[in-house]
C-alpha cells in the first residue's frame, strides 16, 4: 500500500549582500508569522553567522564550521564560505533529514551573503533546486540596503546585481530595499521613492550621472548597463521597514503570492486583528491587495482636482 502523499512545504531564500539585514529579516518575520499563528522554522544556512537573534530549528553549523574548513585547508574566509556551502551540496542527506521532522511548517532560510553564490557560483542554486525536488516551494527575497537609492552610481550596480541574481537562482524572486526607517539619515534622494522602487526610466539617472566629472567617462559603460537592466524589464522593489507592521505584511503578500501559499480563514483573522491594533480601530482590512503602499509618492494631485471636477 502507497504512503501518504508527501506535505508540500513553503518558505523563503533570504539572500543578499552582507549588512543588508537578512537575519534581522527572519528574525522580524518569523515573529509576524507567529503572531498570525503560522508555524515557522528558521533555518541558518550560513556558517558564518554566530549569536544568531531568532530560534534556529536547523544551523548548517552542525555539519560544517567556516572556523574549522579555514583552519583545516588554509583558506580565507570567501574560499571557506564556499567551500561550505559545496561541502553542504554533498551532503543534502543531513539537510533533509533535518528538515522532514519540520514538514506543516512554514520555512525562513537565513543564506550567507556573499554575492558570488548568489550570481554564478553554483553551489546555493543546486541546493534550492533539490529543495524543489523534495516538494518545497520557496521564494527568493533579496534583501538590498536602501541607501544605495542616494547614490546613482551605486544603485545602478545594485540593479546589474539584483538582475543576476534574478536569473541565476531561478526561483520565484521578491527584492526589497531594506533599512527603510533609516532613509532619511542617508541623505536626500534625486527623484522620489517610487522611481527607485519601480525602477523606471533609466536615463534620469544616466543625467545625473553626467554631471559628475568621474562617471562622465564612463557615459558608455552606464548606458548598456541602463539598456541591458531595461531589456530584461525583471527588476523592482518592494520597500522594507522591520519595524512596521504593515511593511512586513506587504513584503509577506507578495512572498505568498509568488510561491503559491494560500493562508486559512483563521490566519486571515489574525492578520485583520493585528493590522487594525497597528492602525486604529478604524482600519477596515478588506482585501490582500488593496493595501496602499505606505512608502510610495501620493497620486498625481491633478487625477484627483480632475476627478473632483467631474
Amino acid at each position: 500500500m502507497a504512503g501518504p502523499a508527501p506535505t508540500t512545504a513553503f518558505g523563503q531564500a533570504v539572500i543578499g549582500p552582507p549588512g543588508s539585514g537578512k537575519t534581522t529579516y527572519c528574525l522580524g518575520m518569523s515573529e509576524f508569522l507567529r503572531a498570525l499563528g503560522r508555524p515557522v522554522a528558521v533555518v541558518n544556512l550560513d556558517p558564518a553567522n554566530e549569536g544568531l537573534p531568532y530560534e534556529c530549528a536547523v544551523d548548517v553549523g552542525e555539519l560544517v564550521g567556516l572556523g574549522d574548513v579555514m583552519d583545516a585547508l588554509r583558506l580565507g574566509p570567501n574560499g571557506g564560505l564556499l567551500y561550505c556551502m559545496e561541502y553542504l551540496e554533498a551532503n543534502l542527506d543531513w539537510l533533509r533529514a533535518k528538515l522532514d521532522p519540520l514538514r506543516g511548517h512554514y520555512f525562513l532560510f537565513d543564506c550567507p551573503g556573499q554575492v558570488e553564490l548568489c550570481t554564478h557560483h553554483g553551489a546555493l542554486r543546486s541546493i534550492f533546486s533539490q529543495m524543489a525536488q523534495w516538494d518545497l516551494r520557496l521564494t527568493a527575497v533579496h534583501l538590498v540596503d536602501s541607501h544605495y537609492c542616494t547614490d546613482p552610481a551605486k544603485f545602478i550596480s545594485v540593479l546589474c546585481t539584483s538582475l543576476a541574481t534574478m536569473l541565476h537562482v531561478e526561483l520565484p524572486h521578491v527584492n526589497l530595499l531594506s533599512k527603510m526607517d533609516l532613509i532619511e539619515h542617508y541623505g536626500k534622494l534625486a527623484f522620489n521613492l517610487e522611481y527607485y522602487t519601480e525602477v523606471l526610466d533609466l536615463s534620469y539617472l544616466l543625467d545625473h550621472l553626467a554631471s559628475d566629472p568621474f562617471f562622465r567617462h564612463y557615459h558608455q559603460l552606464n548606458e548598456k548597463l541602463v539598456q541591458l537592466i531595461e531589456d530584461y524589464s525583471l527588476v523592482s522593489f518592494i520597500p522594507l521597514n522591520i519595524q512596521d507592521k504593515e511593511s512586513i505584511q506587504r513584503v509577506l503578500q507578495a512572498v505568498d503570492k509568488a510561491n503559491g501559499y494560500c493562508f486559512g480563514v483563521q490566519e486571515q483573522r489574525s492578520l485583520e486583528a493585528m493590522m487594525s491594533a497597528a492602525v486604529g480601530a478604524d482600519f477596515h482590512f478588506s482585501s490582500t491587495l488593496g493595501i496602499q503602499e505606505k512608502y510610495l509618492a501620493p497620486p498625481d494631485q491633478s487625477v484627483e482636482q480632475e476627478a473632483m471636477q467631474l
